[in-house]
């Protein structure tokens, strides 16, 4: 007997990343090839002719495993009885916009999420927060939807997991699969900081395979924070097949066991380890027995990580205070 299909909802439908995202999921890539899926796809009343264009494409790849197709602009369509959503739309930054005015349009957009999750989604579903300021979006959304347990709310990093890994394969002249043990602390920003001294090469330290502390300690963590302002100087867009990928990257990890010995990166809700205060959003290493994320506890860290970790705390408790009317209590 086939399994139940799932529902995921994907906001931003008609969007970049989207559009390289969409028929990855519907092939079977973020789920596994045995399980069938319909997908929710939100998009904005501008979006929706482009949209349009989309689902024909969809169409004619015939996927098995796409049992249909649901197309709206209502949150409450879009949301009804689905079991993951990937919120992917947001109001991207634009020349001349600060961080600050990017919480202040996207924060609403997500407070209108979170509350319409909190009525119409499934009892067991999953988010995952992809528009940017990403940790701080997710926060508003979560806190709006109290009866989805803290748990089920994640903020992507994996992009920048992924892109660490690269810089210290390519580095250390190996494969990214000998790269191991990456973990991303804080904010999706320029603070977030790639931890370079949990993370393993073939087994040993970072450290002791790329024996340049200067380079690890500047250009490393330059490169990976600005990675994607780089990727806008170059292609005059912002990451989108990139990010799509990370994005089912980001999802297996939470269904998939994660690997002995090793972790990914994902911002979840913290719990007071790391000195991190409680209820932000923040990322941190973090493992799956294939039924849900738990943040990696007892790692020692270096004093140089924890100066770095403190700032981008900061930074997240800084666009917190900024949002704070958009915050229910409790």
């Amino acid at each position: 007997m086939s399994p139940t299909p799932i529902r995921v909802a994907v906001t931003g439908a008609a969007g970049h990343i989207s559009y390289a995202l969409l028929f990855r999921i519907a092939s079977g890539a973020m789920f596994g090839p045995e399980q069938p899926l319909i997908l929710h796809l939100i998009e904005i009343e501008s979006g929706m002719k482009s949209l349009g264009g989309t689902v024909l494409e969809i169409e004619d790849c015939a996927f098995p495993l796409l049992k249909g197709m649901q197309v709206t602009t209502d949150l409450a369509e879009g949301f009804r009885d689905v079991n993951w959503a990937i919120l992917v739309g947001g109001i991207p930054r634009r020349p001349g916009m600060e961080r600050k005015d990017l919480l202040d349009i996207n924060g609403r957009i997500f407070v209108d999420q979170g509350r319409a999750l909190e009525r119409y989604a499934a009892a067991d579903v999953r988010v995952l927060v992809v528009a940017n300021p990403c940790n701080t979006n997710c926060l508003i959304a979560m806190r709006n939807a109290p009866r989805i347990p803290s748990d089920r709310w994640m903020a992507m990093t994996r992009l920048d997991e992924d892109r660490a890994r690269g810089f210290l394969a390519r580095k250390a002249g190996v494969s990214t699969t000998d790269v191991s043990r990456v973990a991303v602390w804080g904010n999706h920003s320029a603070t977030q900081y790639p931890d370079i001294y949990l993370a393993s090469i073939c087994g040993r330290p970072v450290p002791e395979v790329i024996q340049d502390e200067p380079w690890l300690q500047g250009e490393f963590m330059r490169g990976v924070q600005q990675r994607g302002s780089a990727v806008l100087q170059a292609r005059g867009a912002s990451s989108a097949g990139s990010a799509a990928h990370a994005i089912i990257e980001a999802v297996r990890s939470v269904i998939e066991p994660t690997p002995a010995g090793d972790w990914h990166s994902m911002a979840v809700c913290a719990d007071g380890s790391y000195g991190i205060e409680r209820g932000l959003i923040s990322s941190f290493p973090v493992q799956s027995n294939g039924q849900g994320l738990t943040i990696v506890h007892g790692l020692d860290l270096h004093e140089f990580s924890r100066a770095r970790i403190q700032t981008s705390i900061d930074e997240l408790r800084d666009e917190r205070s900024h949002v704070t009317e958009l915050l229910p209590a409790g």
